[in-house]
């Protein structure tokens, strides 16, 4: 059961395409830290590779390839493959939302001579990790005339950073004796923004400064901030981490990691594949995938019909028979073992960086509650066609039994009869502000993915 860190078989080539790589997945990471700037990121690469938005009517043969956009925070892409679609899809699924700090619809305020904006979070976080840290500002307001306005502010050098305040350690005596989720109350997480006053103002002197700034470059009032969406997430770019730089730090590689390279390896497949290959990206898994943009929602199934319909097989039994025949990845992290904490591991079912992909054949919580369980003969198909190309791979659950547990998005494409198991990457500070992922490990995961998608 042994296997070796990847990092041990690469030679001086393939340690020039896991830098390739690596480099393309950085500037991903660091520019796309919001679903909606992921999509913008993930187009581009689609149109550079020869992708095409999904238009009705449209008639798709092999070697097509086509997508589909929800909303602006899903985005679904296939090349049509040599068998029918009802023989099946290979499907690669992650999710590009990630743990974050959302404004309020009325988040404004002025207290003590400070503005500050209120903030719900969003996602499992320990609060106590957002705190004294650069934040950034990204999303969008609609005017009532229907004006749309992007917001992006804290990652341009010349931009200002904002950010949440604690309290000076020499006045914590109160503070340090809570236990750490209360610590820092959700209420408290209320972002810094301005403390200069307006000359002239009668009252909310610092809020009408603010105020005036945002009219003036944005064009939006007070009141439109009822309809924004605007998140809160971290600022600066994604870097090396550890002296041999063998490791990116970063956030949101839970799940942009698995992303990235699902959506690389639809863009860099050899020719046609025997079967489509699907690569989508969902939003709202951090929040049980529901919506109308999560993977609950009915679009993914939508595009099955559209794609079913453009190639010929317009038929609620070739609908069936394409989901009875499908083989998924859900393409998500997995908790890589720390040496700061063994105590909340099973050290042999475990992940561990630089070892490759991770297969979690079930996840959930206390006994597998709400998870999916991957079918045995799936797993040794993997297996094999992973063997076969010399991918390194892994096994791991999340943590030991009774510690806590997780979930991704299988167990929702399992309930249509998929045969799907979760792989993908294994992370260290899951879900806190800067994450940690090992190069190798997202180099193993793209190849793993590409295979899977090529296999016959």
């Amino acid at each position: 059961m042994y296997r070796k860190n990847a990092w041990e078989k690469y030679d001086e080539n393939e340690l020039k395409n896991v830098e390739e790589l690596v480099s393309g997945y950085k500037a991903f990471i660091s520019k796309g830290k919001t679903e909606r700037e992921a999509v913008k990121l993930s187009l581009t690469l689609l149109k550079e590779h020869g992708f095409k938005e999904y238009e009705e009517g449209m008639n798709l043969k092999a070697g097509d390839k086509v997508y589909f956009i929800n909303r602006g925070k899903n985005v679904c892409a296939y090349v049509i493959g040599k068998e029918k679609v009802s023989k099946g899809i290979r499907i690669l699924g992650a999710h590009i939302d990630s743990p974050r700090l959302d404004l309020k619809q009325n988040p404004l305020y002025e207290d003590s001579g400070f503005v500050l904006l209120d903030t719900h979070y969003y996602g499992g976080v320990k609060k106590y990790q957002w705190v004294t840290i650069p934040l950034a500002l990204y999303g969008v307001v609609y005017t009532k005339d229907g004006n749309k306005v992007d917001i992006s502010i804290g990652d341009d050098p010349n931009d200002p950073i904002v950010g949440i305040s604690d309290l000076l350690i020499h006045l914590s005596g109160d503070q340090l004796t809570q236990p750490a989720h209360k610590v820092i109350p959700g209420e408290s997480l209320d972002v810094t923004v301005g403390n200069r006053p307006l000359k002239g103002a009668e009252k909310d002197k610092v809020k009408s400064y603010i105020l005036g700034l945002l009219k003036e470059k944005y064009g939006i009032e007070e009141e439109d901030f009822v309809s924004s969406e605007i998140e809160v997430v971290p600022a600066g770019p994604a870097r090396d981490y550890g002296l041999d730089r063998s490791m990116i730090a970063g956030y949101g590689h839970d799940d942009r990691s698995c992303a990235y390279t699902s959506l690389r390896a639809i863009l860099d497949l050899n020719g046609t594949p025997e079967f489509t290959a699907c690569t989508i990206l969902v939003d709202k898994e951090e929040i049980g995938s529901v919506g109308a943009t999560g993977a609950q929602s009915k679009f993914f199934g939508n595009t099955i019909h559209d794609v079913l319909e453009a190639t010929g097989e317009a038929t609620n039994k070739a609908f069936r028979n394409c989901l009875d025949n499908s083989k998924m990845l859900s393409s998500d992290v997995s908790a890589g073992f720390d040496p700061l904490f063994k105590g909340v591991n099973e050290a042999k079912n475990s992940c561990y960086l630089g070892e490759g992909i991770v297969f979690n054949k079930y996840t959930g919580r206390a006994g597998k509650g709400g998870c999916n369980d991957a079918n045995p003969d799936y797993i040794a198909w993997l297996r094999k066609i992973l063997d076969d190309e010399n991918v390194n791979f892994q096994t791991a659950e999340l943590g030991k039994v009774d510690q806590g547990g997780g979930g991704t998005i299988a167990y929702i494409l399992g309930n249509m009869n998929m045969n799907v198991i979760d792989a993908g990457i294994a992370v260290l500070n899951m879900h806190a502000p800067m994450e940690i992922v090992s190069k190798a490990d997202v180099y193993e995961a793209y190849r793993a993915y590409k295979v899977f998608l090529e296999a016959k």
